[in-house]
C-alpha cells in the first residue's frame, strides 16, 4: 500500500485513526494491538504471502532479546547477540542476495546453477537494521524487558515500516505510553495533514513527472547526447530526492496524526557543501545506524585507532551500505564511491588549510553525488559507462527538441530546483510550528 494511493489516504489512514482514538477515548485499551494489526494489514496489502516473514522475524527477535537481557554471563550474552545478528543478516541475505550470488558463481565458474527467482519481501532491509539495533541496545543495557506487544508495535508501526526512518526503541515507544497520546491533538492533525500534502506534491507532481525524462534517458542511454545525458542524470538526482523526501514527509505526517513524532531523516541534502555534510542530511537515521552499529564497533575492534584505520573502516562501511541497498554492482559501486569521496573529503580537511567557498563546495558535492547516482539508477555497468561518456560529449552535443514531453516538465524542473536549493525543509516547519 503506497502512501500516496487513494486506498491509503481515503480509507486505510482515516479508518485506523478513528478506531484508534475511539478505543483510547472510550475504553482503557491503549490501541497498540489495533496499530499492530493495522501494520500487518498495511504490510500484507503488497503481498499477503510475505506477512508470515515479518511476523516470524518479530517473534524470533523478541525472544532473542529476552535471552540477551536475562543472561548475566558476558561471553554467553555476546554469543547470543552474535547469533541474533547473524540470523537476521542470513534471513535478509537469503531473499535479497541468493540469486545475485548464484548468477555471479555462474559467470566466474562457467557453471549453470539454477536461480531461485526469490522475490524480495517489502521493507525487509529496514526492519532488519532496526531489529539489529534493538538487539545491540538490549546487550548494552539500554532496553529492559518489554512485552511482545510493545516490541511488535516498535517494528510494525505502519508509517515507518516500509522505508524508515530506522528508529530506536527508547526514542519511539515512550511516545506511545505518554498520557498526551490518548487524545486527539488538533495541532498535530493540522501539521500532519499539511506535511502529508507536501509529501504528496513532492511525489506525484515533482518526482513522477521527473521520471518521464529519467526513464527516457536511461532506456535510451546509447542514443542520448551531451545535454540529454546531463538532463537525464540531473533528473534522476531530483527524482530520487523528491521520492525519498516525499515519502519521509508522508510517513512523518501520518505518524503525527497519532501524536508520534518520527526522528528527522532528511534535511535538504542537496544544499550540502561537502560529501560529509551530505551524508549527515541524507537518510540521517541510516547514517547514524552505520556509524553507531558498524563504524565505531569495527574501529574499536582494531588494535590501533588512527586516521588510516578510520578511513579503511569508512570504506568498509560504505561498501556495506552499497550492498545493503540492493544486489547489483551498481549499488555496490554507488556505496564504494561515496566511501572514497568521504575519505578524500577527510584527507583534504586534514592535510590542507584551504577553505573552499560555500558555492564551490556545494557545486563539487552536487556534481559528485549526481555522478554516483548514475550507478544507482542504471540496470548494468555498461549503460552507466555509456551515459558518463555521453556526459563528456562522446555522442555529440546536439539536442533533440522533442526531449521534453511538454512545457509542464520545464515548470517541474524550475519548481524542483527551487525547492531543493532555496526552500527550507519540512523539519523547520515542524520546529517552528511547536514554538508558536
Amino acid at each position: 500500500m503506497l502512501f500516496h494511493s487513494s486506498i491509503y489516504l481515503l480509507l486505510f489512514l482515516p479508518t485506523v485513526f478513528v478506531l484508534y482514538f475511539i478505543l483510547r477515548k472510550l475504553t482503557n485499551n491503549d490501541g497498540k494491538v489495533l496499530l499492530i494489526i493495522s501494520g500487518i494489514f498495511f504490510y500484507g496489502w503488497w503481498n499477503i504471502n510475505f506477512t508470515p516473514l515479518i511476523i516470524c522475524s518479530v517473534l524470533f527477535n523478541y525472544y532473542v532479546s529476552k535471552v540477551i537481557i536475562n543472561i548475566d554471563n558476558k561471553k554467553k550474552k555476546q554469543l547470543i547477540l552474535f547469533f541474533g545478528i547473524f540470523s537476521n543478516v542470513v534471513y535478509l541475505g537469503i531473499f535479497k542476495y541468493t540469486d545475485f550470488i548464484i548468477v555471479n558463481i555462474n559467470i566466474f565458474f562457467q557453471s549453470n546453477l539454477q536461480t531461485f527467482d526469490l522475490p524480495f519481501p517489502l521493507a525487509m532491509s529496514f526492519f532488519t537494521f532496526q531489529t539489529i539495533a534493538y538487539l545491540v541496545d538490549c546487550y548494552d543495557g539500554e532496553v529492559k524487558v518489554k512485552s511482545l506487544k510493545e516490541f511488535s508495535l516498535f517494528i510494525i508501526f505502519f508509517p515507518q515500516l516500509i522505508a524508515g526512518p530506522i528508529v530506536k526503541y527508547n526514542y519511539m515507544m515512550p511516545q506511545f505510553s505518554s498520557s498526551k497520546n490518548k487524545y486527539i491533538n488538533p495541532k498535530n492533525i493540522l501539521l500532519g495533514l499539511t506535511i502529508i500534502l507536501i509529501g504528496i506534491f513532492k511525489k506525484i507532481v515533482l518526482a513522477d513527472n521527473l521520471s518521464i525524462n529519467v526513464d527516457y534517458g536511461f532506456n535510451n542511454f546509447d542514443t542520448i547526447n551531451f545535454l540529454e545525458s546531463w538532463i537525464t542524470s540531473i533528473s534522476f538526482t531530483l527524482q530520487i530526492y523528491f521520492d525519498f523526501s516525499g515519502y519521509i514527509d508522508m510517513a512523518t505526517g501520518s505518524a503525527l496524526l497519532f501524536n508520534i513524532l518520527l526522528p528527522k531523516n532528511f534535511d535538504s541534502p542537496l544544499k550540502s557543501t561537502s560529501l560529509i555534510n551530505f551524508w549527515k542530511s541524507w537518510h540521517i537515521t541510516l547514517f547514524k545506524f552505520l556509524m553507531n552499529y558498524l563504524y565505531f564497533p569495527i574501529l574499536r575492534s582494531l588494535h590501533k585507532i588512527n586516521f588510516l584505520n578510520a578511513m579503511i573502516v569508512t570504506l568498509i562501511v560504505f561498501f556495506i551500505s552499497g550492498v545493503w541497498h540492493g544486489p547489483t554492482y551498481g549499488y555496490i559501486i554507488f556505496g564504494t564511491l561515496h566511501g572514497v569521496g568521504i575519505i578524500i573529503n577527510h584527507i583534504f580537511n586534514k592535510i590542507t588549510t584551504i577553505k573552499l567557498s560555500n558555492f564551490f563546495g556545494w557545486l563539487l558535492t552536487l556534481l559528485y553525488v549526481n555522478f554516483t547516482f548514475i550507478f544507482f539508477r542504471c540496470e548494468n555497468l555498461e549503460s552507466a559507462i555509456v551515459i558518463i561518456k555521453n556526459m563528456v560529449g562522446f555522442n555529440g552535443f546536439e539536442i533533440n527538441t522533442n526531449y521534453f514531453e511538454s512545457y509542464l516538465l520545464i515548470i517541474v524542473y524550475i519548481i524542483s530546483i527551487s525547492i531543493s536549493m532555496f526552500f527550507k525543509n519540512v523539519n523547520y516547519l515542524i520546529e517552528n510550528f511547536y514554538k508558536k
